[in-house]
């Protein structure tokens, strides 16, 4: 089954959140093995946004403690490891 959120095609995880954002994930987290030149553009850029949507963060915020209300109980779901019992050597009789 296809999922879409405002006519585009969601094929991933990330998907959900750059279309929820309306930004590329990794102009927010960065890439790794990025220039200080990549750095420094990508900052220059995600400030630029914020500069045009005040309320973005806001919004942001929401979206994420939204979804962890939804998903709680699967974030949550947690089972008990107990720890193996230690075997107790038995002593064999050596026959002489």
């Amino acid at each position: 089954m296809r999922t879409y959120v405002g006519g585009h095609q969601v094929v991933s995880d990330t998907d959900f959140i750059e279309l929820a954002l309306g930004t590329p994930v990794e102009l927010w987290l960065g890439v790794e093995g990025e220039s200080e030149m990549e750095r420094a553009a990508r900052l220059d850029a995600a400030r630029d946004i914020l500069a045009d949507n005040p309320g973005f963060p806001d919004d942001a915020i929401q979206i994420a403690a939204e979804a962890i209300e939804e998903y709680a109980p699967e974030l949550l779901n947690t089972i008990p490891l107990t720890r193996p019992t230690a075997r107790r050597r038995t002593r064999k009789a050596v026959a002489a």
